[in-house]
């Protein structure tokens, strides 16, 4: 019994060191977004936990909203929808400019609110920054295949609902820039020029902002588009990136 309450002790011990040195590091680095305790602010970079705290919104609209507000993103309320099984949502909103300024292609993209404030951080620090790094050009728009679709995962008739069910997911088909060059993921994932480089840090960089992200590299229906997502599994749920 005594072992068992001496193990116990080193691991507490050890967890309060890991923190404090946390701490520390975040500190020194100028960096309170690295720890997650910090609030969530859209408009700082990307920190350790930032994930996480994006995916935590679906359980919280009015502080979704009020993020997105803080960080100057224009956007509408949808109304609520509701439709078979889990399909439907009560957060969803439209992108209308503001602070944001890439456009959807198809315009008018409706998605729950957590995804708009995943895609918006996504633009800030990783979409714009890789294009003027590797084209010297700005992204005007995105390529999308939509966002809600009330389905099962791959349109099966039994199983798990997709994030499309409920607009927490978005697929993304490719990139316009303003010169003129256009991206896809279905012509330009293969190969090692600027195009597929392009692609492939844009990918990463979602991985650090959505719960879901999935790629080419992870099956054959990914083939032409990166599934972004914000399922929301728990504080310590798994997150994929592929």
């Amino acid at each position: 019994m005594r072992g068992v309450r001496l193990t116990i002790g080193w691991l507490v011990g050890l967890a309060i060191v890991a923190t404090l040195a946390l701490m520390l590091w975040s500190m020194a680095r100028g960096r309170p977004q690295d720890v997650p305790w910090a609030p969530l602010d859209l408009g700082q970079p990307i920190g350790l936990f930032t994930g996480r705290k994006l995916t935590a919104l679906t359980e919280d609209f009015p502080q979704c909203r009020a993020l997105l507000d803080r960080a100057g993103v224009r956007y509408t309320v949808l109304p609520p929808r509701k439709g078979e099984g889990q399909c439907g949502y009560s957060d969803g909103v439209r992108l209308t400019g503001g602070a944001r300024k890439i456009g959807f292609v198809p315009a008018g993209l409706g998605i729950a609110c957590p995804v708009a404030a995943a895609l918006s951080m996504w633009e800030w620090d990783v979409v714009q920054p890789a294009a003027q790094r590797h084209f010297g050009a700005r992204v005007a728009s995105i390529d999308h295949f939509g966002s809600y679709s009330c389905r099962r995962i791959y349109g099966r008739d039994a199983g798990t609902w997709s994030e499309h069910s409920t607009a927490d997911a978005v697929d993304i088909a490719g990139f316009r820039l303003t010169d003129g060059t256009r991206i896809t993921v279905a012509r330009d994932w293969k190969g090692d020029d600027a195009k597929a480089t392009f692609l492939r840090e844009v990918r990463d960089g979602a991985c650090k902002v959505f719960a879901t992200t999935l790629s080419p590299d992870y099956n054959a229906a990914h083939a032409d588009h990166l599934h972004l997502d914000q399922a929301n599994r728990g504080s310590m749920g798994w997150r994929a990136c592929r």
